[in-house]
């Protein structure tokens, strides 16, 4: 099959080109940004809102330093302009997932200052951070001490931490929470408090303690609703529990309007993960069969069982399909499709789709577009293209995070050339410049491949800096 789209990549009629767009003055201010040596704000005419300033957050999303000497810049020098609580919380997560929890502290005292929060949101984004690096006690903590920063806890922010705890694989925690605190917010736990436990218990595989949740709700009353089974479903699937999901699924079909588009999904990706394409397909047929409309993100269901068993020129027709049917596929769609075509060998073809994507798919490439391509280019020694593509997301709106230096720094080792631990070792200091920790692993392996391959002087420099800046990578690591 030659094909990939119904229609040509291009047309050749003068008026179907499109204009070019005007320019982003967010872009604009974020590569001014990114480009100056010191912190600074750029002379530009347009007015600062928050719209933009938060814009130019996203942007500078994965240069944390930047991103936070930018915001204080224009709080402090600005003085006719003030922080929404948008970009406050903005700034309070790129501080929190950089671990500067002065800084942290020091904005939510600001926010109180200005009077415009700190808000339920902004300590669950904080907690949230907390829980993820392994702190979940100092996440309960800043639930407990809410009203000491003037936001009392009610029961939406009750729920909202058991949600943080249980989606950080703390549901041990989140319970005892729950069981302690379920009658002290004015009004009984609701439905949300049980989906949450209950989604918890199915994330860590535990189905039949999300079982006695189920029924505890019953017991108290408690009406479980389409999430709360559309939930239980998906646990079964998730820890591989295919037949039990299948006759819960059956049991739901048999309630009236228990079922949605969201079960028929959860139930094509299960089967599709347990390697059961023929029954995955059968379910997509059968939903619009029963006059259940596919989403979008049933087909890329659909489309991600195909390309994982090496259908994906099945995959590929699916997509064909929804274009003919005027769906809108998201970013998603395309990654799984991508994915599929590189992981198939099929590297031209993905990267027409990705161009395509860009110029007529209404999407922008994300981090796991340009991560995954990398990946797939360097297990084939295609280091140059990689390079390229890494490029690309430094002079665009997609920094790169965390997995792509992680991914790129790796992939410097399939040739073993000095040339490349060079780069992985430039990588290295700029990830770090960026407010990114390496994993101990990459640390070691970097320098240990700039020593072996006579680039003894470059690994010393890093050791050097990394000492001065106190950083605890070091500690085990001797010349």
């Amino acid at each position: 099959m030659n094909r990939l789209f119904t229609k040509p990549l291009y047309t050749s009629t003068a008026a179907s080109i499109p204009k070019p767009p005007p320019p982003d003055p967010a872009a604009a201010i974020s590569n001014f940004i990114l480009s100056s040596p010191t912190p600074t704000l750029p002379s530009t005419t347009t007015p600062w809102t928050p719209h933009l300033v938060d814009s130019i957050l996203k942007r500078l999303w994965n240069h944390g330093p930047k991103a936070l000497h930018f915001f204080h810049l224009l709080d402090n020098h600005h003085r006719s302009y003030t922080h929404s609580p948008s970009s406050f919380n903005l700034a309070i997560d790129i501080a929190a997932r950089l671990h500067l929890h002065t800084t942290v502290f020091s904005l939510l005292r600001r926010m109180r200052s200005l009077r415009i929060g700190p808000s339920p949101k902004t300590f669950a984004i904080v907690a949230e951070r907390f829980a993820s690096s392994g702190k979940p006690d100092k996440a309960v903590n800043l639930f407990l001490n809410m009203h000491e920063h003037g936001c009392h806890q009610d029961l939406a922010s009750f729920n909202t931490i058991l949600d943080i705890l249980c989606k950080s694989k703390r549901v041990e925690k989140a319970y005892e929470l729950f069981r302690v605190f379920k009658n002290r917010f004015g009004a009984d736990v609701d439905v949300v408090s049980y989906n949450v436990i209950l989604n918890g218990w199915c994330l860590i595989k535990r189905t039949p303690k999300a079982l006695e949740v189920l029924k505890e709700m019953v017991e108290r009353g408690v009406k479980p609703n389409l999430t709360t089974y559309n939930t239980m479903l998906k646990g079964f699937f998730r820890a591989g529990q295919v037949r039990q999901g299948w006759e819960f699924f059956l049991e739901m079909k048999k309630r009236v309007g228990v079922v949605d588009v969201v079960t028929y999904t959860t139930v094509v990706h299960g089967f599709g993960v347990a390697g059961e394409v023929k029954r995955a397909r059968n379910v997509f047929d059968e939903m619009i069969r029963e006059g259940v409309l596919p989403s979008v993100a049933t087909h890329n269901a659909l489309i991600q069982v195909l390309c994982k068993e090496g259908s994906v020129e099945e995959g590929v027709l699916v997509f064909e399909e929804m274009l003919r049917k005027g769906y809108e596929p998201n970013v998603t769609t395309y990654n799984v499709l991508v994915r599929g075509l590189f992981h198939a060998g099929e590297f031209g073809r993905g990267e027409e789709l990705v161009r395509r994507m860009e110029k007529e798919g209404g999407c922008e490439a994300n981090f796991q577009t340009y991560n995954m391509m990398m990946r797939y280019y360097l297990e084939c020694c295609e280091v140059e293209k990689a390079l390229g593509l890494f490029e690309k997301m430094g002079s665009g709106g997609c920094l790169p995070n965390l997995d792509t230096y992680n991914v790129l720094i790796s992939g410097m080792f399939v040739r073993k050339r000095s040339e490349d631990m060079v780069v992985a070792g430039k990588l290295l200091v700029e990830m770090v410049e960026r407010g990114f920790v390496p994993r101990k692993f990459i640390f070691n392996r970097v320098l240990n491949g700039l020593l072996l391959t006579g680039n003894q002087g470059f690994a010393k420099e890093i050791l050097r800096a990394q000492s001065k800046s106190g950083s605890r990578l070091t500690k085990k690591f001797r010349l």
